[in-house]
């Protein structure tokens, strides 16, 4: 509620008493020392029932909360929309055709679009612009969509439904879909170097070297391989399932805000702030992740259901239940929150709308 509306609302109902901030001291003050709102007052005003009041607030609540939801769907879908044009062209269809049709099958599939929105969110964030991020937002899009192609292989976790169609080897071939992961990786690199503009060669080295080590033997490929040989272990604790979930799934998340960030020109202590946001969403993400398999059909999640119980695979409900799952992903929720206090809450709010996205996501 703005500074005119509170003043006009309890005008009407109080002596026009209104607090001001005047050379950082606050002071009360009589309703002409405001001439320009123009306001009449009344010197028996009509009683106004603290229900009201308190409905009103209520109302202005929620019109805001509505607001909010309203301009964060445009925001997704701009983003998203911007961001499905920059891979489509980034990946054409040319020699051998084959290979960038199952290159193209699995990146162009939809999906939400998440890391790339991070990555140009962080950007703006610190001062810079969309098209700053955007080749290194398609760059861990790329990279997410390999290791989906990989994570789907027989060889891994032998799934058939990837976003609701057929997995990329069902359709390509198991050969030409380690080539195509490989060649989307490949890619990722070449796409960061040869198109990010405006932008000092040294931060670009950063963020290359970065993405690497995000996606290395110490990030992804790192929680993959503990994934793996965890399957049918039963005493796995707690310690051990966060290290996997940081390194398998919230090591590119991580990777692709701090991307934005240092693409923006932040300071290396702000960095540092989106970076743990980000590792708070990227364990809050495979926390939500290991809730909905076990609680949702395969056609709502678009791939297929209850793999990690059949699997033998350990999560958090495994290990510590549904509901004390969901009580972690809250906790989480707010720990990420509070790393963007500091920042322009305006710039921040796509950020803020993201962690809860995932926090409250349904597949």
């Amino acid at each position: 509620m703005s500074l005119s509306t509170t003043i006009t609302t309890w005008g009407h109902t109080h002596y026009a008493l209104c607090d001001v901030v005047n050379n950082g001291r606050s002071r009360f003050c009589s309703p002409g020392f405001m001439p320009h709102l123009k306001m009449k007052f009344s010197t028996n005003p009509p009683s106004l029932s603290v229900s009201a009041v308190l409905t009103k607030k209520q109302t202005d609540a929620e019109s805001k909360s509505k607001k909010q939801a309203m301009d964060f769907k445009e925001y997704v879908l701009e983003k998203a929309i911007s961001v499905n044009k920059a891979l489509e062209s980034a990946v054409s269809l040319k020699e051998p055709v084959k290979i960038h049709e199952s290159m193209r099958y699995s990146l162009l599939a939809g999906g939400k679009r998440i890391r790339p929105m991070l990555c140009i969110a962080a950007c703006e964030l610190v001062g810079g612009v969309e098209s700053t991020a955007m080749p290194a937002a398609c760059a861990v899009e790329m990279i997410h969509t390999m290791s989906l192609i990989h994570d789907d292989l027989p060889c891994m976790d032998n799934d058939d439904l990837r976003r609701g169609k057929p997995t990329n080897h069902k359709i390509y071939g198991e050969d030409v879909a380690v080539l195509s992961g490989d060649a989307l990786l490949a890619l990722a690199f070449e796409h960061i170097a040869t198109q990010t503009k405006g932008v000092p060669s040294d931060r670009i080295v950063k963020v290359i070297g970065e993405l690497a080590k995000c996606i290395g033997a110490e990030g992804l490929v790192a929680g993959q391989v503990v994934d793996i040989i965890s399957e049918g272990i039963s005493d796995v604790d707690l310690k051990h399932l966060e290290f996997i979930h940081l390194h398998k799934t919230a090591a590119l998340l991580e990777g692709s805000v701090v991307l934005g960030a240092i693409l923006g020109g932040a300071a290396d202590e702000d960095v540092e702030k989106l970076r743990k946001f980000a590792r708070c969403i990227g364990l809050l993400f495979q926390v939500v992740d290991d809730i909905l398999d076990v609680t949702k059909s395969s056609q709502q999640l678009g791939k297929t259901a209850g793999k990690d119980l059949v699997a033998d695979k350990v999560t958090y409900p495994k290990l510590i239940g549904i509901e004390k799952s969901r009580e972690f992903a809250e906790e989480l929720n707010k720990d990420a929150k509070a790393q963007l206090v500091g920042f322009d809450q305006e710039k921040a709010a796509p950020l803020f709308a993201l962690a809860n996205y995932i926090a409250y996501r349904e597949n």
